[in-house]
């Protein structure tokens, strides 16, 4: 059954969720297209809504396919897929040049997003990462890994759809998966929402600022 849009996929999703809401979660969602899923979530659980910059890192002459994938920080995190590097015979050079350009887009979308707004502690925290969809799961993979040196007490998965090979690789990363539906011949994270329509940085902006922000003790 497709969903209609972001909103309508948050807004199940944050259904499936509400086990975690006592545990005072952060959700991080993935830009762009899981921060409307996210912030759903957010406003569902009450919890503040942060956001972890991953970029694909796609193959020359075919972008869509993801040779690995790349999150900013104090040190930058890599996920190579090297059955992919190897069949579309990039080079090593040919990688770099293209996780660099990637790099120069986290870093103009973190200015745009968050400007000098801190990063938040994260340890003994449970962390709810959203996006819009898992199709290879190199973007998910990263973001888990990247969270993993915050030292969480929990790294929970939470997407409306996702196919079914890659949720088995993610249940032996994250601690728990939620996953509302699950497909084993994909295809396209689009095929399953009437509305795909592509997030600008504007709706970004509005998600943010409509989320709850961090309860303080």
């Amino acid at each position: 059954m497709p969903f209609h849009d972001r909103k309508d996929a948050g807004e199940r999703l944050a259904r499936a969720l509400q086990m975690f809401r006592d545990d005072r979660p952060v959700v991080i969602a993935l830009p762009r297209g899981g921060v409307p899923i996210g912030a759903e979530v957010a406003r569902a659980l009450d919890a503040p809504l942060e956001l972890l910059i991953v970029r694909k890192i796609g193959v020359p002459r075919q972008p869509e396919l993801a040779m690995g994938a790349v999150v900013d920080g104090s040190e930058p995190v890599t996920l190579r897929n090297e059955d992919v590097i190897a069949m579309a015979r990039v080079s090593e050079a040919e990688f770099a040049a293209i996780r660099d350009r990637e790099l120069a887009e986290i870093d103009r979308r973190r200015q745009r997003y968050l400007g000098q707004r801190p990063f938040p502690v994260l340890a003994d925290r449970t962390l709810i990462v959203v996006d819009d969809g898992i199709a290879t799961g190199a973007t998910i993979r990263v973001a888990v890994r990247a969270l993993r040196l915050k030292h969480p007490r929990r790294i929970v998965v939470a997407v409306p759809v996702a196919a079914l090979d890659v949720l088995r690789t993610l249940r032996g990363e994250a601690d728990d998966v939620i996953c509302l539906e699950t497909h084993e011949a994909f295809g396209a994270i689009g095929l399953y929402y009437d509305d795909f329509g592509q997030v600008g940085d504007d709706a970004v902006l509005q998600a943010l600022a409509s989320a709850p922000s961090e309860k303080r003790s």
